[in-house]
């Protein structure tokens, strides 16, 4: 017989929280993972959206063979970019495959007693115990809007997290503030829709990625450095491929690279649908907001400090997401008073494992810590080892092994 305690409940069923629940599922821990696969993503990203990711750096984590996403349903194309219902086919499929029983459920409150047991109250009313806790929340929780922005009443600005379908701006002016992959897209897909929409960014000039292979002589190649998950360069190499290296800078060092490396920039292959449909106004910026009957006006100034008004129906901020543990409800201030910190994100250790012993944080949050790949879903793989590797020394190893289930032996069925 089980005992009343699991060895670790993952919050959060997207990529990183999958990833965890399959290498923890492999090493034979007692695991469950709360919350609806691929649910995110589903439900909370535009219609019609691609990644912006390749198809080699979109996998999600793995401990056996046959589950990236280069080999879900016959493979994928290298430079062929992915729609957004594909990869969540995969996720989906993923966790049918290497997670047991994920479920649509949520995690209301995390509390208890640091490394001993955790108390954990889902929305089904029940509670569960558990000697550790991942906490896999996602982007979600921390959509950034602008301060100036922010006063505005929600039917006249939004994040651009809550879009999913567009077609209620038909006919409407609307400003998309920010020069990433989210604000040059969402204004595409507006453009689709039959809105007149309008980027509004500081860069002077918009920033696209190249296109995706090798080119050029060997001495060119080697001098722009190797293709990486988060692109080419010996640099941008380090930061995906070995982000335990990061952990070792200063903190102010690693909010620098977090927030420079892969700065605003579309995907080659949206360049030309950003046509003359899109409106720009570039190298400027919000100085003020405020409603114009049912409408929005905002003050705009540039670099010289010249001031332009402009009016619309809306005005969606693509202005991305910064994580904050205040932001998850899931833990009481009580314990998230207890939890050090590096700026507003969790301090970890090289386990992802926070100052409060048992709770790991896996994905945007853990970017302080490890750096620029933890945006993104290739950074899965090497958080759900890291984490999973240390709970099957410490807590698997102090619970009655006889009575786990063994750990799988199929290479490509791993349930």
């Amino acid at each position: 017989m089980y005992d009343s305690v699991i060895d670790v409940l993952v919050v959060g069923a997207g990529p990183y929280g999958l990833s965890v629940g399959a290498y923890a599922h492999h090493a034979g821990l007692r695991v469950r993972v709360i919350g609806t696969p691929m649910d995110f993503w589903r439900n909370h990203m535009p219609a019609g959206m691609y990644l912006k990711s390749e198809p080699f750096a979109s996998s999600l984590g793995s401990p056996v063979a046959g589950l990236t996403f280069t080999e879900y349903n016959g493979g994928w194309p290298e430079g062929l970019p992915i729609p957004l219902h594909t990869f969540v086919s995969y996720g989906q499929w993923f966790a049918e495959q290497a997670v047991p029983e994920p479920e649509p459920s949520q995690v209301l409150r995390v509390e208890g007693d640091p490394g001993r047991v955790y108390t954990v109250t889902l929305s089904t009313g029940e509670e569960v115990r558990a000697r550790a806790v991942v906490m896999a929340v996602g982007v979600g929780p921390f959509a950034h809007v602008p301060r100036r922005l922010a006063s505005l009443p929600t039917a006249l600005v939004t994040h651009s997290v809550v879009h999913r379908e567009f077609d209620r701006f038909a006919g409407k002016e609307v400003v998309v503030v920010g020069a990433g992959q989210s604000a040059l897209e969402t204004a595409v897909l507006l453009a689709d829709c039959g809105a007149r929409p309008v980027v509004l960014a500081r860069t002077p000039q918009l920033a696209w990625n190249s296109l995706p292979g090798r080119t050029g002589s060997l001495l060119q190649a080697l001098l722009r450095g190797p293709q990486s998950g988060l692109g080419r360069g010996w640099r941008t190499w380090l930061w995906s491929e070995r982000p335990q290296t990061v952990r070792y800078l200063p903190a102010r060092t690693r909010r620098n690279i977090v927030k420079n490396t892969l700065g605003p920039a579309g995907a080659w292959w949206l360049r030309d649908r950003l046509d003359s449909r899109v409106g720009r106004m570039l190298g400027r910026h919000v100085v003020d907001a405020a409603p114009h009957g049912d409408r929005v006006r905002l003050i705009v100034e540039d670099r010289r400090g010249d001031r332009t008004e402009v009016r619309a129906d809306h005005v969606i901020a693509a202005t991305g997401y910064v994580p904050d543990v205040d932001r998850i409800s899931a833990l009481p201030p009580e314990l998230r008073r207890r939890l050090r910190r590096t700026h507003t994100s969790p301090a970890l250790d090289a386990h992802f494992q926070s100052s409060l012993p048992g709770l790991y944080f896996a994905g945007l949050t853990a970017a302080a810590t490890f750096g620029p790949v933890m945006r993104f879903v290739h950074g899965a793989d090497f958080a759900a080892r890291r984490i999973v590797g240390h709970l099957a020394e410490t807590v698997g190893a102090g619970t009655a092994r006889q009575d786990k289930p063994a750990a799988p032996h199929d290479a490509t069925m791993v349930r």
